[in-house]
C-alpha cells in the first residue's frame, strides 16, 4: 500500500504538473494571439492548431477556433473559415460568443456569395428575442447581403429605413437608378428589333439588327407576294428568323453586361474607398 506521505507527494506532483501544463497552454495561446494581432494569420493558424493538439481539456477551444476562423476569412479561405467559426459556435459559453460566431459566419457567407445561407442566419438572429438590442447591427449586414445578391433597391431600403449608413444608402440608390431593365430590353426587341440595343446604348448593334430584320422581312414577304413560296420559307426560316431571335438575345445580353459593369464598379468602390465596416 502507498503510505499517506507518498499519496500527498503524488497529489502535489499531479497538481504542479497540471498548473505547469495550463501555464504552458496560456503562453502558447498568448503567442498565437500576438501573431494574430500582427496580422500574421498563417503563422497564427499554425500556432493555434498546435495549441489545440495539446489542449486535452479543450480549455481554449472557443478562442482558438474563433481566431482560426477569422484568420482563414482574412486569407479568403472562406470554406475553412466557416468550418472553424462553426466549431467556435459549438463551444460558446454565453450569448455574446454565440452572436459573434453567427455574425462572422454570415459575413463570411456574404463574401463567398452564398447569400441564401447568410440570409437564413441573419433572419434567425433577427427573430431571436435574445438579440433585440442587436437589431441595428443585424440589419446592417442584411443590407450588405442584398448588395452581394445584386439587389440594390432592397439594400437601399434597409440602409435608408433603418438609418444605418447614409453613404451606403445613397450608393445603393444610385446603382439601382443606373441599372437597366433586362426584361424591357428583351421584350421591347420583340416589338421593334434593335430597340433593346438602343435602350442600353449599343447603337451600332441596334442599327444593324433593325436593318437586317427590315431587309429579310421585306425579302420574305416579297417572295410570298410573288408566289415564290419556297424562297419565302427559306429566307424567313433561315435568315429573318435567325436575325430576329439573335436581336432579342443580344438585347438581353447587353443589358446583363451593362448591369454587371455598374455593379462591379460599385463593388470596387466599396472595396477600396468605402471607409465603413465591410463583411
Amino acid at each position: 500500500m502507498i503510505s499517506a506521505s507518498k499519496r500527498i507527494l503524488l497529489f502535489i506532483f499531479a497538481s504542479l504538473t497540471s498548473v505547469v501544463a495550463q501555464s504552458t497552454l496560456e503562453q502558447q495561446f498568448e503567442f498565437a494571439n500576438q501573431l494574430f494581432n500582427r496580422e500574421k494569420y498563417f503563422d497564427a493558424i499554425t500556432e493555434l492548431k498546435r495549441l489545440q493538439f495539446f489542449d486535452k481539456k479543450n480549455s481554449f477551444s472557443f478562442q482558438s477556433n474563433l481566431l482560426i476562423g477569422i484568420s482563414y476569412k482574412a486569407g479568403a479561405k472562406f470554406d475553412e473559415a466557416i468550418k472553424y467559426l462553426t466549431l467556435a459556435e459549438i463551444n460558446n459559453s454565453d450569448d455574446e460568443e454565440y452572436f459573434l460566431c453567427r455574425i462572422l459566419n454570415a459575413r463570411t457567407n456574404i463574401l463567398r456569395r452564398t447569400t441564401k445561407q447568410a440570409e437564413k442566419i441573419l433572419n434567425e438572429l433577427l427573430d431571436d428575442p435574445r438579440f433585440i438590442s442587436k437589431e441595428k447591427e443585424i440589419n446592417y449586414w442584411i443590407g450588405w447581403n442584398y448588395i452581394f445578391s445584386d439587389e440594390w433597391e432592397k439594400a437601399f431600403e434597409v440602409f435608408n429605413e433603418n438609418r444605418l449608413d447614409t453613404t451606403l444608402a445613397e450608393l445603393c440608390k444610385t446603382v439601382d437608378d443606373e441599372m437597366y431593365s433586362v426584361n424591357f430590353s428583351k421584350y421591347s426587341s420583340y416589338l421593334i428589333p434593335g430597340l433593346g440595343q438602343f435602350y442600353t446604348g449599343e447603337y451600332v448593334s441596334g442599327t444593324l439588327s433593325l436593318g437586317w430584320n427590315i431587309l429579310f422581312g421585306y425579302l420574305t414577304i416579297n417572295a410570298f407576294v410573288e408566289d415564290r413560296v419556297f424562297d419565302g420559307i427559306i429566307i424567313g426560316n433561315f435568315l429573318w428568323l435567325r436575325f430576329y431571335s439573335g436581336n432579342i438575345q443580344n438585347a438581353e445580353k447587353f443589358a446583363i453586361q451593362k448591369n454587371l459593369q455598374i455593379s462591379n464598379k460599385a463593388l470596387d468602390y466599396l472595396q477600396y474607398q468605402y471607409k465603413g465596416e465591410k463583411p
